[in-house]
């Protein structure tokens, strides 16, 4: 977990919350643990639909590409 002091945190605020990875960011004044900041977790409703316009699909999803008669004789 990062530590950062509360006058370095305050200059760079933003760009360190742009940043901040999943085991947050501890704030200090004068060495002493004074805030947690953590990331706000997502819901998975938030991930539907992400990736539209992102990826391309090409070719048939639900076919191997394999014609078979499950009728003829072997």
């Amino acid at each position: 977990m990062k530590t950062i002091g509360a006058a370095k945190f305050k200059e760079q605020c933003l760009a360190l919350l742009d940043g901040l990875d999943p085991d947050g960011l501890v704030i200090t004044k004068r060495g002493k643990p004074v805030a947690r900041v953590l990331p706000f977790e997502r819901q998975h409703a938030e991930l539907v639909g992400r990736l539209r316009d992102k990826v391309n699909v090409r070719g048939d999803l639900l076919s191997t590409g394999i014609e078979w008669d499950a009728g003829a004789e072997s």
